[in-house]
């Protein structure tokens, strides 16, 4: 049954007609013709999609060759090795998922698949894994997730504009069952431990013996025709950086990015069986840091005891809680514990698990113990960021807030929003920062600026720098859009948030998507533009505008895999949509209105199948 509503918004000035019928069972529609002018974060919103556009071709022009190869002295190493080549197109992904030029997704597929075949055939001398190829089964072969997953930040993308793509697909779960346990060519994973048995492994399989500086580092080179972008000056240094880099036998949190594979397998069809190992994998890890008293241990044996190849240390391993190696340019220690980083693997698990809290509680108390741990050092309340044989040290002034903004996002709750802090998107959604979308958008085309100026003044050559030369030109900018027009976090750099620490590979997680039923395709139509004001833990606020002279159809759908089902939409309090997956919208000619829809968050099991394929 069709029912047409009026309502008058902006003070009685015009009126607004709504007609909300179902398009099929699983999905209403409504349509709005309110006029409405062009507000300045709208127009803007879409000039910076055009001006991303038009310099990710011109870098790509500069950087990649006829081949689709990146143009760079190519080696091993996870200071400037295969991960950072692959990095070459981050966030042109997420850019063509809000709506950019498709041309940016023929552009980043094309680039993947050039980027196998350059590093499947580049081979090693000296460094032991790759010298058979950097690349087997067009997968790293050995290397830890902190680089794995930065590898991976663009693939891991894919499926937002381009789940029906069978090699996607088929890549997935090949790639994911690397760490299920299911591929015997690739023994990573010991499903009797519930560990992944190394934290160097990949298609090759796992390191099953202290790693060498060679192993990180790579083959000796040549490194006076290069800028080292690590901050080292020769290649003794760079092999210097990695030589307390030995401690990798055993599990470690970042192994859990792997769990991004399973999510994106079963979320493009791939089957229950790779939900049921991300869910168990996981589920090991909640138990191991309930065990540990709340606090996730950073090193966990192949027998599956806590710290058992660490000499017992649950605070042991490389990227651990302990883990400060010497830097070799100035002989003193750096910490770098990047447990922190892990949090987002523990997401996959709200996704996976229908929003199970165990996932999330796990950080929840954590942050605590951390911050109840916190005195006084040189007359600042700090809070402790290591932990050693000594102890706990590596203090800081303040609360510990380093994983608050996500365990926020997740939880929705306002105990855990005091506890994430001031940045300037959050007030914006608090009510109290309203200059924020314009700011923020100018803020990202200074930056493609800036990408363009470095590109346009570097003067390298292909055999004069390395595969992390490129990355601070590529000039993708869209934090601003993703968390304007989505509601969503960017944890890839830049970070959404100053006390966020960057993690690769990470998926979208957000409010609301969008889809153009007309060109049956992923993103904002041409034209319209999208801005979330608030989001609370049942609902989102959010303002469509149709910028064009012709009317735009656009599809709404809640979350990045559709797991926030929509329980209402509604305008002025009136409600003009009802429950499902996602809702239909025409939008008028130069028209547009703020919409109030209500959610339940995580309701429905991950899905990447566009809007129209899902049964």
């Amino acid at each position: 049954m069709t029912t047409t509503r009026r309502a008058v918004l902006g003070g009685g000035a015009a009126a607004l007609a709504l007609t909300a019928a179902p398009i099929r069972a699983a999905r209403s529609q409504f349509a709005i013709d309110t006029p409405m002018a062009p507000p300045q974060w709208a127009v803007m919103q879409r000039q910076l999609l055009d001006a991303n556009a038009r310099s990710c071709v011109d870098y790509y022009r500069t950087y990649v060759d006829e081949r689709d190869w990146l143009k760079v002295f190519v080696r091993w190493g996870a200071n400037d090795g295969p991960d950072d080549a692959a990095e070459a197109t981050n966030n042109w992904l997420l850019l063509h998922a809000l709506g950019g030029d498709d041309r940016i997704l023929d552009l980043s597929q094309r680039f993947w698949e050039g980027h196998i075949d350059q590093y499947t055939i580049a081979r090693t001398v000296e460094t032991p894994a790759a010298r058979n190829g950097m690349y087997r089964f067009e997968f790293p072969v050995q290397m830890d997730w902190q680089h794995n997953s930065e590898g991976l930040s663009s693939f891991n993308l894919m499926g937002l504009s381009a789940p029906g793509d069978r090699r996607l697909r088929d890549r997935t779960s090949r790639f994911a069952d690397f760490y299920t346990g299911a591929d015997p060519r690739a023994p990573n994973y010991d499903p009797r431990t519930r560990v992944i048995r190394s934290m160097m492994n990949g298609s090759l399989g796992p390191l099953m013996r202290p790693a060498t500086a060679l192993d990180w580092a790579g083959d000796p080179f040549d490194t006076s025709r290069f800028h080292l972008e690590h901050g080292e000056q020769n290649y003794q240094q760079t092999l210097d950086h990695y030589v307390e880099y030995t401690d990798v036998v055993g599990d470690s949190p970042l192994n859990l990015q792997a769990t991004t594979l399973g999510l994106n397998a079963y979320a493009l069809g791939g089957g229950d069986r790779f939900r049921n190992w991300a869910l168990d994998y996981l589920g090991a890890w909640v138990e191991r840091t309930r065990a540990n008293g709340d606090i996730l241990p950073s090193n966990v044996g192949p027998d599956g005891v806590i710290g058992s190849s660490a000499g017992g240390n649950w605070w042991g391993g490389v990227y651990g809680w302990g883990f400060s190696p010497i830097v070799p340019q100035t002989g003193e220690r750096e910490d770098r514990n990047r447990v922190p980083r892990s949090i987002t693997a523990f997401m996959n698990g709200t996704l996976l698990g229908r929003g199970d809290p165990a996932f999330i509680e796990l950080w929840r108390r954590q942050v605590a113990k951390l911050n109840d741990l916190g005195r006084t050092v040189d007359g600042q309340f700090s809070t402790p960021t290591m932990h050693g044989a000594d102890g706990w040290y590596g203090w800081r002034a303040g609360l510990n807030r380093q994983n608050a903004g996500e365990i926020w996002y997740v939880t929705q709750r306002a105990d855990d929003r005091a506890v994430a802090g001031d940045d300037p998107w959050l007030e914006f959604l608090d009510g109290r920062n309203p200059d924020y979308p314009v700011q923020s958008l100018q803020a990202d085309m200074e930056r493609i600026a800036a990408a363009d100026a470095r590109r346009l003044a570097d003067d390298t050559t292909p055999q004069t720098r390395l595969a992390d030369w490129p990355l601070d030109k590529n000039p993708a900018s869209v934090k601003s859009l993703v968390q304007q027009m989505t509601g969503g976090l960017l944890i890839a750099r830049p970070s959404w948030s100053r006390q966020s620490p960057p993690q690769g590979g990470v998926t979208l997680h957000c409010r609301l998507r969008y889809f153009d039923p007309v060109r049956r395709r992923a993103g904002l139509p041409p034209d319209c533009a999208a801005l979330v004001h608030t989001m609370r833990d049942d609902a989102v606020e959010v303002t469509l505008v149709n910028l064009a002279d012709e009317p735009r159809n656009v599809i709404v759908q809640g979350g990045a895999y559709a797991e926030h089902r929509l329980e209402s939409v509604a305008i002025d309090g009136q409600q003009v949509a009802g429950a499902g997956r996602d809702v239909a919208v025409r939008l008028a000619p130069r028209s547009g209105a703020r919409l109030t829809i209500t959610q339940r968050r995580y309701a429905d099991l991950p899905t990447l199948a566009f809007p129209w394929d899902r049964v």
